[in-house]
């Protein structure tokens, strides 16, 4: 120590603090080792509370920034699902107008299979009448060749045997009356034949401009099946897209809807004739076209008993997504919201539990078809029974905090044949469509 001290004291000499009072006077020895012990003391605790109040600057900057970056997020998101919603609303308006547009097609295709039907009649009475008219011209002609050889015989006669015409009056004058009567059924049959030319020549032309008729309303119909085909095929490649990408097969979900909606019925009438039908190749393109359109209705049907819709029309945040999640699996996806905020049926199926659950608090369970289940748990209060019938958008609840729960929000849960899916497969595969 008397080193140490020795060494310090020519930086560090010894101070002497001296205590003074009305009768004394007393004094204190701060040696080398002493102040250098102090110093190094003040020292530690001032670079300690520079360095805390840094870490606390640091630390509320930081937290700052994270809020603020945190509402810009929630703002971008809140704006994104805005967009995707009147994104979905405009595409379900055109698939409204574009089956207005296949009714009014359809509606033209019958008007005008009807016209070509009536015009293929017509068509075949003009043949008809053509028909009739060159018979009657014909036996016009043959008439007319038959009186000129009589008439031709007669002036022989005539000619040759006019002595005995001179001797008999009698048989001149019924001569004359024979030549007279042949005259005029001859005049008679050239006018039939000129009238029954010029009909002849009508009825030709009336048949090239029925067939002209024909041909354009065959390219227009041509056009109109080409038009419905491509509006079929566009619209039939997303539903069947919307489907496959949540893992469903688009045939046997259509099977299922086709057996479930197959009902038949009313008293039995006289048989009528197919609006269309037969082997022809329009006849083949209106039944595909048909099929499509029948395709496209049992889609809609489909995507109303699928849970595709969003649980939630209020603004929520996603606090937890599918996976793992602390070292164990989360079988869904965590929204949080405001207390109370109304929680919707995502699609069309019967309620099989409502009520409490272990850990998931108030629960409602709905069965859908094609073996889908929905859960919607740790709710404040529940709006449906058991047994009952929802359709897609039905309020069934409303959200809570109950259960295992750290706060106010949703636990929307999807199970495929009791396998648990990622929710947001479904809801993106929709807003994608709609």
């Amino acid at each position: 120590m008397s080193r140490v001290n020795a060494a310090l004291e020519r930086r560090l000499p010894e101070q002497r603090l001296f205590l003074r009072s009305d009768t004394e006077t007393r004094f204190i020895r701060l040696k080398p080792t002493t102040q250098a012990i102090a110093l190094a003391g003040t020292s530690v605790v001032l670079a300690w509370s520079i360095v805390a109040t840094a870490v606390l600057l640091m630390d509320s900057i930081g937290s700052g920034g994270a809020r603020e970056q945190s509402r810009r997020e929630l703002a971008t998101y809140e704006s994104r699902l805005d967009a995707l919603s009147r994104e979905r609303d405009q595409r379900a308006g055109e698939a409204t107008a574009a089956q207005d547009r296949f009714a009014i097609a359809l509606g033209q295709v019958s008007d005008m299979q009807s016209r070509l039907l009536a015009s293929e009649e017509r068509r075949k009475e003009l043949e008809t009448g053509i028909g009739v008219i060159q018979t009657t011209l014909r036996r016009t002609m043959t008439d007319r060749d038959t009186a000129r050889t009589q008439v031709a015989d007669l002036t022989a006669q005539m000619t040759g045997t006019g002595t005995n015409l001179a001797k008999g009056g009698t048989s001149v004058e019924d001569m004359t009356e024979t030549l007279d009567f042949v005259t005029a059924a001859l005049g008679r049959t050239a006018s039939e034949r000129d009238a029954m030319a010029r009909a002849a020549d009508q009825a030709t032309a009336e048949a090239e401009k029925t067939a002209y008729e024909i041909k354009l309303l065959e390219e227009k119909h041509d056009e109109i099946f080409t038009q419905l085909e491509e509006a079929v095929t566009v619209s039939m490649a997303p539903l069947d897209n919307l489907f496959s990408s949540v893992g469903l097969d688009p045939d046997d979900l259509l099977d299922q809807v086709r057996r479930g909606y197959s009902g038949v019925g009313g008293p039995l009438g006289p048989l009528l004739p197919p609006v269309v039908g037969g082997e022809d190749a329009d006849s083949a393109r209106a039944e595909k076209i048909l099929d499509g359109l029948d395709r496209m209705n049992l889609y809609r049907l489909a995507v109303e008993k699928t849970p595709f819709a969003m649980p939630l029309k209020t603004s929520y945040r996603q606090t937890s997504g599918f996976g793992p999640r602390w070292g164990r699996m989360h079988e869904g996806i965590d929204m949080a919201g405001a207390m109370g905020s109304p929680v919707y049926a995502t699609a069309d199926g019967t309620v099989v539990q409502a009520g409490l659950e272990n850990g998931y608090g108030k629960l409602i369970r709905i069965k859908h078809e094609f073996g889908m289940e929905s859960f919607f748990a740790h709710l404040s209060d529940i709006k449906v029974s058991v047994g009952q019938k929802v359709s897609r958008g039905d309020r069934i609840g409303d959200m809570g905090n109950t259960g295992r729960s750290t706060g106010t929000h949703l636990h929307y849960e999807l199970r495929a044949n009791g396998s648990a899916v990622n929710p947001m497969t479904f809801i993106k595969a929709a807003n994608n469509v709609f």
